[in-house]
């Protein structure tokens, strides 16, 4: 006996239902890959599980984007509405510019200019010359400032020593009234004790 034929619908049980998409999923890749191998043939798939979880494949002698732009050519259909559009055009017009700015910039650095008529070359070297004026007057800056910090750490430097000097200059002269206090504090002491006694004639 065959297996019976299965019924197709929504499996209600959640743990169910995820493996049987894991290996749906799976085998239909599988049979896109073969496809692709095969037959040279180009395939894009995109699956969304019920989580909302992408999963995609693209044979590799294509992209995406050149599928779906295949697919409106072929089937009439406008996938991208006119906001895609205008974007897409944004983002041409900046990859535009910046292979521009790419150009220039190995034009200034000296690269790839053979090619360059004399007319070209006019403003490369005048771009040049006002970059070098430009580090120039910075470099101008930056040495006007270092002058001036200079001056005023001098001048600290001189309140500095001022303050210094005078500050040694009092404690020297602490020390000598120091030294003659006590120099003469014996002398005082003596005579203190030597002074003669003096009776009371008076008294005689």
């Amino acid at each position: 006996m065959g297996r019976g034929r299965i019924e197709i619908k929504r499996i209600e049980n959640s743990t169910n239902r995820q493996v049987t998409f894991a290996k749906r999923r799976n085998g239909i890749i599988k049979k896109a890959k073969e496809i692709s191998v095969l037959c040279g043939s180009k395939i894009g798939i995109v699956v969304f599980s019920s989580m909302g979880k992408m999963s995609e494949y693209c044979s590799p002698n294509t992209s995406f984007p050149s599928l779906l732009e295949e697919y409106q050519q072929h089937s009439g259909k406008k996938i991208w509405d006119a906001k895609h559009e205008k974007l897409q055009a944004e983002i041409d017009r900046i990859k535009r510019e910046n292979d521009n700015m790419q150009i220039e910039l190995r034009h200034l650095k000296g690269e790839d200019i053979n090619s360059l008529q004399p007319k070209e070359l006019l403003p490369i070297e005048a771009a040049l010359e006002d970059g070098v004026t430009s580090v120039r007057n910075k470099q101008m800056e930056y040495l006007k400032m270092l002058k001036l910090n200079g001056k005023i750490l001098e001048e600290e430097n001189k309140k500095l020593s001022y303050v210094l000097h005078h500050q040694q200059l009092a404690m020297e002269g602490n020390r000598s009234r120091y030294h003659r206090a006590a120099e003469y504090a014996p002398e005082m002491a003596t005579a203190s004790r030597v002074q003669p006694f003096q009776p009371n004639l008076q008294q005689s």
